[in-house]
């Protein structure tokens, strides 16, 4: 069997008719609060300019509703359109925002975080059986070849906890845990190999902070990393403004981070910026027993003292 007949196997591939269905019913949930006058606008996707593709899109009447869709290519966090980076979205009254399940993980920090108000959002759920992950064809239909890596060992397919959820997931194929097993082959590593691998990694970044810019817990008006007096990380794409850069940020989003990966999807020089993010999240479970989810929480592990916090890591 050749890898495009592997690739079009019915028994390995997402039936489209998901994603159909989900698009249906986005539709006359949007179409029904926007009549209703619940809410004042609906954030979701549309079709994109290229076939196969989509983008953020913001609805406000009724007719508009129509051009939402869901499918395979929907990969946005949608979560980035309620920070303050978007001031202007929320002026409008009461929001609709679509989300799968990793933008929903991402909804509830923002509201651990009083960015959000859970009375001031309208959730339409859907049914997530997966995305397309970065470099996919898109002419084919979503498969582990074709799938993003998150998607492959995802446990929130289904949201909870919305005012609306659209879409029934069916069996889905056993697909390879690609993060898991990269992740193990990581900590199997001596601490110089470790050093090694993120110092080659970093040592690509040309420092455009585009894994900032779509990252909805980066909403400060006022990137600590962009202050120059004084100047807390150098700016320049060199070794070690690099290493302070990634470190400070992935130090950041520990304990906060909803495992959207769209750093990583957005970086050009595919850094492995997920994976490590992924690091810092079982490190605070296996420290803590703390893990970013779906309940809005205040303060995260590394926001908070308490005396009997685990010190064994002091030497």
């Amino acid at each position: 069997m050749n890898n495009t007949a592997k690739k079009l196997d019915p028994a390995s591939t997402i039936d489209p008719a998901l994603y159909t269905a989900v698009t249906d019913a986005i539709r006359q949930e949007a179409k029904k609060v926007l009549e209703s006058g619940t809410v004042a606008a609906v954030v979701g996707w549309q079709a994109g300019r290229r076939a196969g593709t989509a983008m953020p899109a913001i609805v406000t009447d009724p007719a508009g509703a129509e051009k939402l869709i869901f499918s395979p290519a929907c990969v946005n966090n949608l979560a980035l359109y309620l920070t303050k980076a978007k001031k202007e979205i929320r002026k409008k009254g009461r929001i609709a925002i679509v989300a799968k399940g990793c933008d929903l993980k991402a909804l509830a920090g923002l509201m651990g975080e009083n960015q959000l108000k859970r009375e001031e959002l309208h959730i339409i759920g859907v049914v997530c059986a997966g995305v397309q992950g970065s470099g996919a064809d898109r002419s084919l239909p979503l498969s582990e070849e074709t799938m993003a890596r998150k998607c492959r060992e995802c446990t929130v397919h289904t949201p909870e906890g919305t005012d609306a959820t659209v879409g029934t997931l069916p069996e889905l194929p056993h697909f390879t845990p690609a993060e898991s097993e990269e992740l193990a082959r990581l900590e199997a590593m001596t601490p110089a190999e470790r050093w090694s691998f993120w110092k080659e990694h970093f040592s690509r970044c040309l420092r455009c902070y585009a894994c900032r810019q779509v990252c909805p817990f980066c909403y400060c008006e006022q990137c600590l990393c962009d202050r120059n007096r004084p100047q807390a990380v150098e700016t320049t794409p060199r070794p070690a403004g690099n290493m302070a850069w990634h470190i400070v940020r992935a130090m950041h989003l520990a304990g906060r981070c909803a495992g959207c990966a769209e750093c990583e999807r957005v970086c050009p020089m595919d850094i492995p910026l997920n994976l490590l993010n992924r690091k810092m999240a079982k490190e605070l479970k296996e420290l803590y027993g703390f893990e970013a989810g779906f309940e809005p929480k205040e303060k995260g592990p590394l926001a908070e003292y308490r005396e009997d916090d685990d010190q064994s890591f002091i030497k």
